[in-house]
């Protein structure tokens, strides 16, 4: 995946990268592999160095980054066999929610997912990631299906909300997102969700009720994006990186706090950095967890995971 779009505190990498790439065209004429290797050296060390002290503000800038693998690239190569399902028997399709029967392994899983666009006109198929509440009905009548056949079921999150239109709440915006909260809280198979981008409110949580959450090293997942809090507390979107920081959004955040269970490493660079060996990570950590699931008795199943959601938020005053 080529590189097209730098964040601000990866230009003095890029610049070694460019440097390299120079040296390299004088390489057939001048014996400079030493310079070259030095270089590149460089390069990897700063690039460690910057991504191993990234502020809140600067993960929430990964996450969003437009070569980032999304739903359909983890799809396309964690899983094999995919098969796409469509519509809500309702009102229509939701291309910003995708699902459908694949296999990861010889299992046959349950996938749903928020779906975002690379550039403008698949980001306007795709309404940025934000479900309709047809969207939710989709992913509704997938995980009653995938109960149906015993699936276990494995939701991507990635979405900067719901939509807010106008349109979204006459067709029961709240009351969609509502009834999968209920629904997932009562499944009687594994559900594992991934936070691998944004995890902004409603939207995230309307697919994100699980037996395990797993968070994309360089992902967030709060009530509010940054922006938002920002604007509310100080009238202006100025303060979104003090917002970033006072929200806590990031997974070593909320793997503190007990909001999700464990943390999926990156690439040295961020998942669209490699996105090879994210998938490979991906798949690895997916096989895992459902193994470990599938031990479970279905009753079990349902009695942790509601224990799990109910303990959020829990506090005690000494």
């Amino acid at each position: 995946m080529a590189k097209k779009f730098i964040l601000d505190f990866e230009k003095p990498i890029i610049e070694l990268e460019k440097k390299i790439d120079e040296m390299k065209s004088l390489s057939g004429e001048l014996d400079i592999s030493n310079e070259i290797n030095y270089l590149r050296k460089k390069a990897d060390d700063l690039r460690l160095q910057i991504y191993q002290n990234l502020t809140r503000w600067q993960r929430v800038q990964i996450a969003r980054h437009p070569e980032r693998p999304f739903t359909l690239d983890y799809i396309q190569n964690v899983f094999t066999d995919f098969y796409e399902l469509h519509g809500d028997r309702n009102f229509k399709d939701d291309p910003s929610i995708i699902g459908g029967i694949a296999k990861l392994g010889d299992k046959s899983i349950m996938i749903v997912g928020h779906q975002k666009g690379r550039d403008t006109k698949s980001n306007l198929y795709r309404n940025f990631g934000m479900p309709h509440p047809e969207g939710y009905r989709k992913a509704n009548r997938l995980f009653q299906l995938a109960e149906k056949y015993g699936n276990p079921i494995i939701t991507f999150l990635d979405t900067p909300g719901a939509y807010p239109g106008i349109e979204a709440e006459e067709r029961g915006q709240a009351e969609a997102i509502a009834r999968n909260l209920l629904l997932m809280s009562k499944l009687k198979v594994p559900i594992i969700i991934v936070i691998i981008g944004e995890g902004a409110s409603g939207g995230a949580i309307g697919i994100g009720v699980g037996d395990r959450i797993l968070m994309l090293e360089n992902s967030w997942y709060s009530v509010i994006s940054p922006e938002s809090c920002s604007s509310i507390l100080w009238r202006s979107w100025d303060f979104k990186e003090q917002a970033a920081e006072a929200l806590q959004l990031t997974a070593n955040d909320l793997k503190k706090i007990g909001i999700i269970d464990e943390i999926i490493p990156e690439p040295v660079g961020g998942a669209h950095n490699d996105p090879q060996r994210m998938f490979l990570i991906m798949r690895e950590y997916l096989s895992n967890n459902l193994d470990d699931l599938l031990k479970f008795k279905k009753d079990e199943l349902v009695i942790k995971r509601r224990e799990k959601f109910a303990k959020m938020g829990v506090w005690e005053e000494n």
